[in-house]
C-alpha cells in the first residue's frame, strides 16, 4: 500500500514538473524573441493573383465594417483575414475581442482606443466629484463609488500601427471631425488561435449581428460563413445574451432587470453606436509644445539603447500591462530609407515595438513619389499584405517557375498579397503611390535584387559573368549602375562607378 502511494505521489510530482517546465520554456522562448509558430490552413498553390476588394459589408448606426473574402486563395495562403472599419464622428466601436492577433493601421482620422488585459491594474481614475463620476442622466451614481477607474486609454491618429494580442478586449471611439478609417489584418495562422481558420469577433455589448440591411436586402453578419452558402437563420447577439439572466445577476451582484439589459436583445444599433454627447473618459492630455507620442518614443529608444541589442529580456522590464501597443509610422523623420527623388520607407518590427514579438506581425509604410520604383525584391521569411492608402502603382509578381502571377495596377483601397519568396517590383503612378505592407513575421527580412546592397551586387564578378554569360564590363554594369538602395529614382540611373580591369 505504501509503495503504491509513493508511486502515485511521484507521478503527480512528475506531471507538475513537466507543466512548470513547459511554461518556463514558453516564457523563455518569448523573451528571447522567438517567432510565434504558425500553422498552415492551406497550401499556397497560386497560379494567378488578383487585386482584392471587400466582399461583405456590415452596416451599423454610426459606421460600417467591410470584410475581405477569407476564402480567397491568396488570403488563405497568407493565413490572414482583413477588415476595414469606417467609424463616423462620435461613433463608438463596441468592446470586443478576436480569436487571433491583429495589427491595425489608422488610414485617416483620430480618436481613442482602449485595450483591456486581465489582471492589469486600473491606472486611470477620475477625481472624486468630477463629471466622469456622474451618471448618464446627470445625477450622481447610486452606490458608494464616485470615481471612474479603468485601464489606460491611448489616443490614436492617422499613421498609427496598433498591435492587439489574441483575446484582448478593445474598443474604439472617433473623437475627430472626419471619419475614422482603420484597416486590420488578423493572423489566423498564429498559434494563439486555437479555434479554426476563421475570423471570429466576440462582442461584449450590443446586438452586433443585427446590422443594417445592405443593398441586396439581406443582413450581413460577423463570424464564419456557413459552407456551401447556407442561408439558414442564426441567432446573434453579444456573448452575454447566451447566459441565463439569474446567473448573470448573481455574477455581477445586480438585479435581473439590469442583467437583462446586458443582453441588448432589443438593440438595433449594430456594432458601432453613436454617442449622443462627447464621450467622457479619463485620458491624459499633451502639454503645450509637446508632440503627440514624442516623449514615449524617446523613453523607449533610451530604454532599448541602454539595454544593448544583444541583451535578452528577463520578463521584468516590460509586461503586457505596460507594453506600448502603438507606434506612428507616418512621420517623415522616422523613415528608415529615404531618397529625395524616390520616396521613403518606415519599418516597424519587434525591435522598435516589442509587443510585435508576441503577435508575430510587423509592418512597413511606403510613400513613393511620381514614377519612383521599388527595386525588385522578395520576402525571405514572411508573406506581405499590401493595402493602398493613396495613389496607385503598377506591380509585377513572379513565382518560382518564372510565371508572372500578377501584372497590373493597384489602386487606393485595394489589397494584394505577395507570397513568401515571390519576386516583386513596384512602380508608382503619376500621382504617387502610398501603401502599408503587413508582414507575417515580427522581424520580416527583405532581399533586394537590384541596386546597392542587393543580391546581384553582392555576388562575385566572375559568378555574375558566368551565370548570365556576359562580359566583365556588362557584369560591372549590372552590379554598380544603381547606387541607390531599395527606392529608385525615376527616369535615370545613378552614375556608374569606374572600375579598372
Amino acid at each position: 500500500m505504501a509503495t503504491k502511494t509513493i508511486n502515485v505521489l511521484a507521478f503527480v510530482l512528475l506531471l507538475q514538473y513537466a507543466s512548470c517546465y513547459a511554461q518556463i520554456e514558453q516564457v523563455t522562448s518569448r523573451s528571447q524573441g522567438e517567432q510565434p509558430r504558425r500553422f498552415r490552413g492551406g497550401e499556397c498553390q497560386i497560379e494567378r493573383l488578383n487585386t482584392l476588394e471587400p466582399s461583405r459589408r456590415i452596416e451599423a448606426e454610426a459606421g460600417v465594417s467591410e470584410l475581405w473574402d477569407e476564402d480567397e486563395d491568396q488570403l488563405q495562403c497568407a493565413g490572414v483575414a482583413v477588415v476595414r472599419h469606417i467609424i463616423q464622428k462620435r461613433g463608438l466601436f463596441l468592446p470586443a475581442f478576436t480569436n487571433a492577433p491583429e495589427l491595425m493601421y489608422v488610414v485617416q482620422g483620430r480618436g481613442f482606443q482602449g485595450v483591456v488585459f486581465p489582471g492589469c491594474p486600473e491606472t486611470y481614475q477620475s477625481p472624486e466629484g468630477s463629471q466622469h463620476s456622474q451618471s448618464r442622466y446627470g445625477g450622481q451614481m447610486r452606490g458608494e463609488r464616485t470615481q471612474d477607474q479603468h485601464q489606460k486609454v491611448q489616443q490614436i491618429r492617422e499613421g498609427d500601427i496598433i498591435a492587439l494580442p489574441a483575446g484582448a478586449t478593445h474598443w474604439i471611439y472617433n473623437q475627430g471631425q472626419s471619419e475614422l478609417v482603420i484597416v486590420s489584418v488578423v493572423d489566423l495562422s498564429n498559434q494563439e488561435n486555437q479555434l479554426d481558420h476563421s475570423f471570429r469577433k466576440f462582442f461584449l455589448a450590443g446586438n452586433p449581428q443585427q446590422g443594417r440591411q445592405h443593398q441586396g436586402g439581406s443582413s450581413q453578419s460577423w463570424g464564419p460563413r456557413r459552407r456551401g452558402g447556407s442561408s439558414q437563420q442564426e441567432s446573434f447577439g453579444n456573448i452575454f445574451s447566451g447566459f441565463d439572466e439569474q446567473i448573470l445577476s448573481e455574477s455581477f451582484a445586480i438585479d435581473t432587470e439590469l442583467a437583462q439589459k446586458l443582453k441588448c436583445q432589443d438593440d438595433q444599433r449594430g456594432h458601432i453606436v453613436e454617442v449622443q454627447n462627447e464621450l467622457q473618459i479619463v485620458s491624459p492630455r499633451y502639454r503645450e509644445g509637446e508632440q503627440e507620442g514624442e516623449s514615449e518614443w524617446k523613453r523607449e529608444r533610451e530604454w532599448r539603447g541602454g539595454r544593448g541589442r544583444g541583451t535578452r529580456d528577463n520578463g521584468l522590464e516590460e509586461t503586457l500591462c505596460t507594453m506600448r501597443l502603438r507606434e506612428n509610422i507616418n512621420k517623415p523623420e522616422k523613415a528608415d530609407i529615404y531618397n529625395p527623388r524616390g520616396g521613403r520607407f518606415t519599418t516597424l518590427n519587434s525591435f522598435s515595438l516589442p509587443i510585435l514579438s508576441f503577435i508575430g506581425l510587423s509592418a512597413t509604410r511606403a510613400v513613393l513619389y511620381r514614377d519612383a520604383i521599388v527595386a525588385p525584391h522578395y520576402y525571405m521569411n514572411c508573406h506581405g499584405v499590401i493595402y493602398v492608402t493613396r495613389g496607385s502603382g503598377r506591380i509585377q509578381i513572379v513565382d518560382d517557375s518564372a510565371n508572372t502571377v500578377f501584372d497590373g495596377q493597384l489602386q487606393e483601397g485595394q489589397l494584394l498579397v505577395v507570397p513568401q519568396n515571390f519576386a516583386v517590383v513596384k512602380k508608382a503612378g503619376s500621382e504617387g503611390f502610398e501603401y502599408v505592407s503587413f508582414r507575417t513575421n515580427d522581424n520580416a527580412m527583405v532581399s533586394s535584387l537590384a541596386g546597392r546592397l542587393s543580391v546581384i551586387r553582392s555576388l562575385p564578378e566572375q559568378v555574375v559573368m558566368n551565370s548570365y554569360d556576359v562580359s566583365r564590363e556588362e557584369a560591372r554594369r549590372l552590379k554598380y549602375s544603381r547606387e541607390e538602395f531599395a527606392v529608385l529614382s525615376p527616369g535615370s540611373r545613378s552614375s556608374q562607378r569606374g572600375m579598372e580591369d
